[in-house]
C-alpha cells in the first residue's frame, strides 16, 4: 500500500481484551489505522485526539455503556457525523434498538466473524462517502428496478404490482442498502412521524412485499429483534 492509500482510521471501543484484540488485528491487517480503549470514557477522550473515521463500539462496557458514549457523540456537533458500529451480546436487542435511534449506522452481535465485521465496515464507510442520496432516482439490484419517478417496480423485466405503502418502504429500504432500521424508524420513512400505524404493521407489509417481489424477497433481510435492511 502506498503513501497515497491510506486506509482510514478507526476507533475501537471494547472492555473485553480478546475481542479488543481480534478486531484490531483483523482490522490492522486489511490497512486501517486502528486505536483501542478499554471503557467508555477512554474512548470518549480519545475521540477528540484520534478524531477516527469510523468507531466500532460495544455497548456493554464498564462506567459510561456504549449507549451513553452513542448518545453524547451524535449529540455533539463536531463528532454527530462520524460513523458508529455497534457491537453487542445477543439477547440485547432492545439496547440496539435504542443505539439505532440514536443514530447509530450498524450493529453487529457477538460472536461474529471477522471477514462480516470488515464487510459491515466498508459498507458504513463507503455510505459514508456517497453523499445525498437522490430520491428520484432510478434503484437497480440486478433484475429488481424500482422508478420513483413512474412508481413502478419490475421484476426480471416484469412489470410488479405493490400497493403504495409497499412500494414506498420498498424505495426507503433499497435507497440504502446495509442499512438497519428499526420499525418505528421505517414506518417515519415511509408515512411521516405522525402517522397512525403500529410498528408491527411493517412485518405485515413486508409479508405481502417478499411474496411479490419472489426470489428478490429475500433481500428483504429481517433483522431479529431490530427491524429490517435491505441486502447491500
Amino acid at each position: 500500500m502506498s503513501a497515497l492509500e491510506t486506509k482510514e482510521s478507526i476507533l475501537v471501543v471494547d472492555d473485553e481484551d480478546d475481542i479488543r484484540e481480534l478486531i484490531r488485528y483483523n482490522l490492522s491487517k486489511d490497512g486501517y489505522l486502528v486505536t483501542c480503549a478499554a471503557s467508555g470514557e477512554e474512548g470518549l477522550g480519545l475521540v477528540q485526539s484520534v478524531k477516527p473515521d469510523l468507531i466500532v463500539l460495544d455497548l456493554m462496557l464498564p462506567g459510561i455503556d456504549g449507549l451513553e458514549v452513542c448518545r453524547r457523540l451524535k449529540g455533539d456537533a463536531a463528532y454527530k457525523s462520524i460513523p458508529i458500529v455497534m457491537v453487542s451480546a445477543r439477547g440485547e436487542e432492545p439496547d440496539v434498538v435504542s443505539g439505532l435511534e440514536l443514530g447509530a449506522d450498524d450493529y453487529i452481535a457477538k460472536p461474529f466473524s471477522p471477514r462480516l465485521l470488515l464487510a459491515r465496515i466498508k459498507s458504513v464507510l463507503r455510505r459514508g462517502k456517497s453523499g445525498p442520496v437522490d430520491q428520484q432516482a432510478l434503484v437497480r439490484v440486478e433484475g429488481l428496478v424500482l422508478n420513483p419517478v413512474r412508481r413502478e417496480v419490475h421484476v426480471e423485466n416484469v412489470l410488479t404490482e405493490l400497493t403504495n405503502t409497499e412500494f414506498k418502504l420498498l424505495h426507503f429500504l433499497m435507497r440504502q442498502p446495509g442499512v438497519v432500521f428499526t420499525r418505528d424508524q421505517i414506518v417515519e420513512g415511509v408515512h411521516g412521524d405522525d402517522y397512525p400505524v403500529t410498528d408491527r404493521s411493517v412485518d405485515v407489509q413486508v409479508v405481502g412485499l417478499r411474496k411479490k417481489l419472489g426470489d428478490y424477497g429475500l433481500y428483504v433481510e429481517t433483522v431479529r429483534g431490530v427491524g429490517y435492511r435491505f441486502k447491500g
